[in-house]
């Protein structure tokens, strides 16, 4: 069905696409989801935002907010709404270099801006594909290859420019706006629409980078020995681990990161890994960030990765918590797991200093089915695991209803977050499923978030997908 559009703003002529338009095919749908919007609206700058906000707003239609549209519940695009994408709003900006400040736009992806750092020798942890967003990952927490030396993406946010529902253009940091600004650390999505950061980044050029395929014990100890290790690593190694089915064997695809200049520094960090059980495969390299994050996985989106996800946290993973990893895996419903290590410098964060509260977990572990498998199989498999969880990450649940955000924001936090929503966006303009449990999505289903493909980045380093689960090639 057609919906008949109002006369769009002389300031963005030439920047809706409508369907018939050539770009439609490529603006409309999400890396999860396919979607048909009425219109996709495309500001170059921050007061063109505004001035869409206003014209969406005018419409009466539903309003997702795109940067990446990798997100899992694919909420950054609709079904007869208006979609602002501010992937025109890219600009990546050293404001300090001594300092390591920079000024990051939204609609930004990752890889562009590790490219962009790389001549100053800066880096911000920000997932593991080059694909994704700053905006969504950046509001949402950011758990990245060097999340435990260098801390979530949100803990190193100095500032943000936030456009509020009523078109208000904000600036917070920790002495204005103080309120707005521990709300996007954590809880954007809902506040408004976040058009740039100012980000402290770190110094980092190289990294060490091991890449192991290890043959899992099926009672779920190498796993657990696994998570005990990252739990009290030297804090320069970060790790994602696959643990799929491979016949009757279950395998972990390991990824270790190593925030060090040299391979010297990266091997002992990474040496206790290879007795966790039998190595099938192991090579360790020194490499350039950006070879982690690579502008190879800058492509379209076109709803082309399905699935249905979710996670928890864990401070660590016992005997049963283990085996039941390993049952999710094997069991029926062949979920795909991926292990991320936390800690580190996540912990060294108060755990009321941002929307983010989880700062004594250790593991997050994330759970992923696909076609033809759905909701059903994956909650059949993440049952036990489920149940053992304490907390969740907002970026890795395809599912947002009330439940999960008992999980993601629990107790105080969660009461201070649907606080400063209503304040900030009392019309509800930008109100999130996880309140409501309905997406502000015309009609469109909340189940589709996904894994990606095989969580092992290549021998140039490439990962796969964006600190998400990931689905192994066949």
């Amino acid at each position: 069905m057609t919906t008949a559009m109002a006369r769009v703003p002389d300031s963005l002529r030439g920047q809706i696409v409508t369907p018939g338009d050539r770009r439609y095919a490529q603006l409309r749908s999400t890396y999860t989801t396919s979607a048909s919007p009425a219109a996709v609206l495309l500001p170059k700058t921050t007061a063109q935002v505004v001035d869409a906000l206003r014209y969406a707003r005018e419409q009466r239609l539903p309003i997702a907010v795109r940067s990446g549209g990798h997100g899992f519940s694919g909420a950054s695009s609709n079904n007869g709404g208006v979609v602002i994408d501010l992937s025109m709003l890219n600009r990546v900006q050293v404001l300090d270099e001594r300092a390591g400040l920079v000024r990051i736009e939204a609609g930004a992806r990752w890889a562009n801006v590790a490219k962009a750092l790389a001549p100053y020798g800066l880096v911000v942890s920000s997932g593991d594909y080059g694909g994704v967003g700053v905006g969504g990952l950046a509001t949402g927490g950011g758990v990245g290859w060097l999340v435990r030396a260098h801390g979530l993406t949100i803990d190193r946010v100095r500032a943000v420019e936030v456009v509020l529902a009523d078109g208000t253009l904000v600036r917070a940091d920790a002495a204005h706006e103080p309120e707005l600004f521990w709300l996007v650390r954590g809880a954007g999505a809902g506040a408004g629409i976040v058009v740039a950061f100012e980000i402290e980044a770190a110094e980092q050029r190289n990294v060490g980078v091991a890449q192991l395929v290890v043959e899992a014990h099926p009672d779920g100890r190498t796993i657990r020995e696994w998570t005990s290790y990252l739990a009290q690593a030297p804090r320069e190694l970060s790790a994602a681990a696959v643990v799929y089915a491979e016949g009757r064997s279950v395998l972990m695809s390991i990824t270790a990161v190593v925030a060090a200049e040299s391979l010297r520094r990266a091997r002992p960090a990474v040496e206790p890994l290879l007795a966790i059980g039998k190595v099938l495969e192991h090579r360790t390299d020194l490499l350039p960030y950006p070879t982690l994050v690579p502008t190879a996985h800058l492509h379209p989106n076109v709803g082309q990765q399905r699935g249905t996800t979710t996670n928890g946290l864990f401070t660590g993973l016992d005997d049963a918590s283990a085996r039941a990893v390993t049952r999710a895996v094997t069991g029926p419903g062949r979920a795909v797991v991926q292990l991320r290590s936390l800690g580190g410098a996540v912990n060294d964060v108060a755990p009321d200093a941002t929307a983010y509260s989880h700062r004594h977990q250790n593991t997050m572990v994330v759970a992923s089915v696909f076609p033809p498998q759905g909701a059903g199989a994956l909650d059949a498999a993440w049952r036990a695991v489920g149940a053992r969880a304490d907390g969740a990450y907002v970026n890795f649940e395809s599912r947002p209803d009330p439940a999960a955000f008992a999980r993601i924001y629990p107790g105080e936090t969660g009461a201070r977050v649907r606080r400063l929503w209503k304040r900030y966006d009392p019309d509800g303009v930008f109100r999130s499923a996880l309140l409501t449990g309905q997406p502000n999505r015309s009609g469109q289903s909340t189940r589709a978030g996904q894994p990606a493909r095989s969580g092992q980045p290549n021998r140039a380093g490439q990962s796969a997908r964006s600190g998400q689960p990931h689905r192994r090639r066949r």
